[in-house]
Protein backbone atom coordinates (compact mmCIF):
# COMPACT_ATOMS: atom_id res chain seq x y z
CA UNK A 1 0.00 0.00 0.00
CA UNK A 2 1.43 3.33 -1.09
CA UNK A 3 -0.02 6.98 -0.80
CA UNK A 4 0.81 10.83 -1.12
CA UNK A 5 -0.89 13.86 0.28
CA UNK A 6 -1.60 16.14 -3.11
CA UNK A 7 -2.44 18.88 -0.98
CA UNK A 8 -3.27 20.05 2.28
CA UNK A 9 -4.24 22.89 4.11
CA UNK A 10 -7.66 25.70 3.70
CA UNK A 11 -7.14 26.26 0.11
CA UNK A 12 -7.84 22.25 -0.73
CA UNK A 13 -7.23 18.69 0.34
CA UNK A 14 -6.74 15.71 -1.56
CA UNK A 15 -4.75 12.53 -0.30
CA UNK A 16 -3.88 9.31 -2.80
CA UNK A 17 -3.60 5.82 -1.87
CA UNK A 18 -3.24 3.05 -3.65
CA UNK A 19 -2.40 -0.67 -3.84
CA UNK A 20 -1.64 -3.50 -6.40
CA UNK A 21 -5.18 -3.91 -8.00
CA UNK A 22 -6.75 -0.50 -6.99
CA UNK A 23 -6.32 3.21 -6.31
CA UNK A 24 -8.29 5.72 -4.61
CA UNK A 25 -8.56 9.32 -3.74
CA UNK A 26 -10.16 11.20 -0.42
CA UNK A 27 -10.91 14.23 -1.38
CA UNK A 28 -10.97 16.48 -4.17
CA UNK A 29 -10.87 20.34 -2.68
CA UNK A 30 -8.54 21.86 -5.65
CA UNK A 31 -10.10 22.14 -9.63
CA UNK A 32 -10.00 19.58 -11.91
CA UNK A 33 -6.97 20.98 -13.85
CA UNK A 34 -5.06 21.13 -10.57
CA UNK A 35 -5.61 17.76 -9.78
CA UNK A 36 -4.29 16.21 -13.13
CA UNK A 37 -1.32 18.63 -12.44
CA UNK A 38 -0.65 16.88 -9.28
CA UNK A 39 -1.11 13.53 -10.53
CA UNK A 40 1.52 14.19 -13.18
CA UNK A 41 3.70 14.89 -10.45
CA UNK A 42 3.54 11.52 -8.42
CA UNK A 43 3.56 9.67 -11.93
CA UNK A 44 -0.01 8.69 -11.89
CA UNK A 45 -2.83 8.93 -13.96
CA UNK A 46 -5.78 10.32 -13.01
CA UNK A 47 -8.24 8.34 -14.92
CA UNK A 48 -7.09 4.79 -13.57
CA UNK A 49 -8.93 5.72 -10.25
CA UNK A 50 -11.27 3.36 -8.64
CA UNK A 51 -12.86 5.87 -6.80
CA UNK A 52 -13.35 8.62 -4.63
CA UNK A 53 -14.37 8.65 -1.00
CA UNK A 54 -15.47 12.36 0.43
CA UNK A 55 -14.94 12.84 4.03
CA UNK A 56 -17.47 16.04 4.38
CA UNK A 57 -18.95 18.15 1.41
CA UNK A 58 -16.91 21.86 2.25
CA UNK A 59 -15.39 23.38 -0.71
CA UNK A 60 -11.86 22.88 0.47
CA UNK A 61 -13.01 19.35 0.09
CA UNK A 62 -15.04 18.77 -2.91
CA UNK A 63 -14.30 21.67 -5.18
CA UNK A 64 -13.35 19.60 -8.32
CA UNK A 65 -14.90 16.47 -7.49
CA UNK A 66 -17.90 16.84 -10.15
CA UNK A 67 -15.58 17.19 -12.67
CA UNK A 68 -13.19 15.38 -12.00
CA UNK A 69 -15.83 12.19 -11.31
CA UNK A 70 -17.73 12.98 -14.45
CA UNK A 71 -14.95 13.82 -16.97
CA UNK A 72 -13.34 10.11 -15.96
CA UNK A 73 -16.45 8.56 -15.06
CA UNK A 74 -15.45 7.42 -11.20
CA UNK A 75 -17.14 6.39 -8.53
CA UNK A 76 -17.80 8.71 -5.71
CA UNK A 77 -18.26 6.76 -2.12
CA UNK A 78 -19.92 9.04 0.74
CA UNK A 79 -22.25 8.81 3.49
CA UNK A 80 -25.88 9.80 2.48
CA UNK A 81 -26.30 12.63 4.42
CA UNK A 82 -23.20 14.27 2.94
CA UNK A 83 -24.82 13.34 -0.32
CA UNK A 84 -27.17 15.42 0.47
CA UNK A 85 -25.09 18.50 1.52
CA UNK A 86 -23.05 18.38 -1.45
CA UNK A 87 -25.63 17.31 -4.40
CA UNK A 88 -26.16 20.59 -5.27
CA UNK A 89 -22.45 21.85 -4.92
CA UNK A 90 -21.35 19.28 -7.39
CA UNK A 91 -23.91 19.43 -10.40
CA UNK A 92 -25.47 16.12 -11.66
CA UNK A 93 -23.64 12.95 -11.01
CA UNK A 94 -24.72 9.65 -13.37
CA UNK A 95 -26.40 7.34 -10.92
CA UNK A 96 -23.63 4.73 -11.81
CA UNK A 97 -20.96 6.71 -10.40
CA UNK A 98 -23.41 7.56 -6.86
CA UNK A 99 -22.43 4.84 -3.72
CA UNK A 100 -23.34 5.40 0.00
CA UNK A 101 -20.31 4.74 2.61
CA UNK A 102 -22.20 4.48 5.97
CA UNK A 103 -20.37 5.86 9.42
CA UNK A 104 -18.76 3.28 11.25
CA UNK A 105 -18.37 0.30 8.37
CA UNK A 106 -16.07 -1.13 6.34
CA UNK A 107 -16.08 -1.67 2.68
CA UNK A 108 -13.47 -4.18 1.22
CA UNK A 109 -12.01 -3.85 -2.11
CA UNK A 110 -9.88 -6.58 -3.29
CA UNK A 111 -7.01 -7.30 -0.54
CA UNK A 112 -7.54 -3.77 1.47
CA UNK A 113 -10.43 -3.01 3.80
CA UNK A 114 -11.39 0.71 4.07
CA UNK A 115 -12.73 1.86 7.35
CA UNK A 116 -14.79 4.92 7.96
CA UNK A 117 -15.18 6.35 11.09
CA UNK A 118 -16.71 9.95 12.95
CA UNK A 119 -15.06 13.02 13.97
CA UNK A 120 -15.80 16.36 15.34
CA UNK A 121 -16.26 18.90 12.52
CA UNK A 122 -19.01 21.62 11.88
CA UNK A 123 -20.62 19.49 8.56
CA UNK A 124 -23.39 17.66 8.34
CA UNK A 125 -22.04 13.67 8.96
CA UNK A 126 -17.87 14.18 8.61
CA UNK A 127 -15.70 11.21 8.42
CA UNK A 128 -12.52 10.14 7.98
CA UNK A 129 -10.93 6.52 6.68
CA UNK A 130 -8.48 4.06 7.66
CA UNK A 131 -7.01 2.22 5.00
CA UNK A 132 -5.98 -1.99 6.03
CA UNK A 133 -3.96 -4.37 3.88
CA UNK A 134 -1.75 -7.15 4.83
CA UNK A 135 -1.34 -6.17 8.78
CA UNK A 136 -0.56 -2.40 7.51
CA UNK A 137 -2.60 0.55 8.84
CA UNK A 138 -2.86 4.20 6.90
CA UNK A 139 -5.04 6.50 9.10
CA UNK A 140 -6.54 10.16 7.64
CA UNK A 141 -7.87 12.19 10.39
CA UNK A 142 -8.57 15.86 9.76
CA UNK A 143 -10.75 18.28 10.08
CA UNK A 144 -12.15 17.55 13.65
CA UNK A 145 -12.09 20.11 16.66
CA UNK A 146 -10.70 17.53 19.34
CA UNK A 147 -9.43 13.69 18.72
CA UNK A 148 -12.20 11.74 21.23
CA UNK A 149 -11.43 8.26 22.72
CA UNK A 150 -13.36 6.78 20.23
CA UNK A 151 -11.63 8.17 17.37
CA UNK A 152 -8.23 6.99 19.45
CA UNK A 153 -9.48 3.75 19.53
CA UNK A 154 -10.42 3.54 16.06
CA UNK A 155 -6.80 5.52 14.52
CA UNK A 156 -4.63 3.64 17.44
CA UNK A 157 -1.42 1.34 16.00
CA UNK A 158 -0.91 3.00 12.51
CA UNK A 159 1.67 2.58 10.91
CA UNK A 160 1.29 6.07 8.83
CA UNK A 161 -0.91 8.74 9.62
CA UNK A 162 -1.90 11.99 8.26
CA UNK A 163 -3.25 13.95 11.00
CA UNK A 164 -4.47 17.31 11.17
CA UNK A 165 -2.35 20.40 13.00
CA UNK A 166 -4.16 22.79 12.24
CA UNK A 167 -2.77 26.14 14.11
CA UNK A 168 -0.65 27.91 16.80
CA UNK A 169 -2.96 28.65 19.60
CA UNK A 170 -1.30 32.22 19.54
CA UNK A 171 -0.74 32.80 16.40
CA UNK A 172 -4.74 32.74 15.82
CA UNK A 173 -5.73 34.32 18.95
CA UNK A 174 -3.56 37.07 18.14
CA UNK A 175 -4.65 36.91 13.79
CA UNK A 176 -6.58 39.19 11.84
CA UNK A 177 -9.75 36.65 11.89
CA UNK A 178 -12.78 37.62 13.13
CA UNK A 179 -13.64 36.68 16.56
CA UNK A 180 -16.31 34.75 15.23
CA UNK A 181 -14.07 32.46 13.06
CA UNK A 182 -11.42 32.07 15.68
CA UNK A 183 -14.10 30.71 17.99
CA UNK A 184 -15.33 27.73 15.00
CA UNK A 185 -11.85 27.20 14.87
CA UNK A 186 -11.16 26.59 18.72
CA UNK A 187 -14.53 24.61 19.11
CA UNK A 188 -14.93 21.26 19.59
CA UNK A 189 -15.90 21.56 15.76
CA UNK A 190 -12.79 23.48 14.23
CA UNK A 191 -9.72 22.36 14.28
CA UNK A 192 -7.20 20.84 15.92
CA UNK A 193 -4.34 22.90 17.52
CA UNK A 194 -0.46 21.65 17.10
CA UNK A 195 -0.64 20.70 20.64
CA UNK A 196 -4.11 19.29 21.19
CA UNK A 197 -2.80 17.00 17.96
CA UNK A 198 0.33 16.01 19.50
CA UNK A 199 -0.65 15.23 23.14
CA UNK A 200 -3.88 12.85 20.77
CA UNK A 201 -0.91 11.10 18.89
CA UNK A 202 1.31 10.60 21.92
CA UNK A 203 -1.39 8.42 22.74
CA UNK A 204 -2.21 6.33 19.94
CA UNK A 205 1.32 5.49 18.30
CA UNK A 206 3.07 2.49 19.18
CA UNK A 207 6.93 1.61 19.77
CA UNK A 208 7.47 1.19 16.32
CA UNK A 209 8.67 2.62 13.17
CA UNK A 210 5.43 5.22 12.76
CA UNK A 211 5.07 8.48 9.80
CA UNK A 212 3.26 11.19 10.52
CA UNK A 213 2.34 13.92 7.93
CA UNK A 214 0.97 16.85 9.84
CA UNK A 215 -1.59 18.66 7.37
CA UNK A 216 -4.61 20.63 7.20
CA UNK A 217 -2.18 23.57 8.31
CA UNK A 218 -3.89 27.04 8.38
CA UNK A 219 -1.79 29.47 6.13
CA UNK A 220 -2.63 32.24 8.61
CA UNK A 221 -2.39 30.79 11.67
CA UNK A 222 0.77 27.75 11.57
CA UNK A 223 3.75 27.34 10.06
CA UNK A 224 5.50 24.06 9.11
CA UNK A 225 8.50 24.84 11.00
CA UNK A 226 6.23 25.60 14.03
CA UNK A 227 4.16 22.94 13.31
CA UNK A 228 6.70 20.03 13.15
CA UNK A 229 8.66 22.01 16.58
CA UNK A 230 5.58 22.36 18.41
CA UNK A 231 4.75 18.50 17.73
CA UNK A 232 8.03 17.42 18.88
CA UNK A 233 8.28 19.15 21.89
CA UNK A 234 4.63 18.14 22.77
CA UNK A 235 5.86 14.32 21.98
CA UNK A 236 8.80 14.49 23.93
CA UNK A 237 7.03 16.05 26.76
CA UNK A 238 4.71 12.50 26.84
CA UNK A 239 7.55 10.80 26.47
CA UNK A 240 8.57 9.89 23.23
CA UNK A 241 11.06 11.35 20.73
CA UNK A 242 10.45 12.74 17.73
CA UNK A 243 13.01 10.91 15.50
CA UNK A 244 13.32 7.57 17.27
CA UNK A 245 10.72 5.34 15.63
CA UNK A 246 8.25 8.38 15.37
CA UNK A 247 9.03 10.56 12.09
CA UNK A 248 7.38 13.91 11.89
CA UNK A 249 6.54 15.14 7.55
CA UNK A 250 5.34 18.42 6.21
CA UNK A 251 2.74 18.30 4.25
CA UNK A 252 2.11 21.43 1.31
CA UNK A 253 -1.19 22.94 -0.51
CA UNK A 254 0.47 22.79 -3.13
CA UNK A 255 3.12 20.39 -3.85
CA UNK A 256 2.38 16.49 -2.95
CA UNK A 257 4.43 14.38 -0.46
CA UNK A 258 6.40 11.58 -1.85
CA UNK A 259 4.70 8.72 -2.77
CA UNK A 260 5.70 6.14 0.13
CA UNK A 261 4.93 2.61 0.97
CA UNK A 262 2.83 2.25 4.13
Amino acid sequence: MKFSVLASGSSGNAIYVENEEHSFLVDVGLSGKKMEQLFSEIDRDIKKLSGIFITHEHSDHIKGLGVVARKHGIPIYANEKTWLAMDPLIGKVPVDQRFQFDMETVKTFGTMDIQSFAVSHDAVDPMFYIFHENGRKLVLITDTGYVSDRMKGHIKGADSFVFESNHDVSMLQMGRYPWSIKRRILSDVGHVSNEDAAVAMSEVVDIKNTHIYLSHLSKDNNMKDLARMSVAQTLNSCGIVAGEYVHLHDTDANVPTELVTV
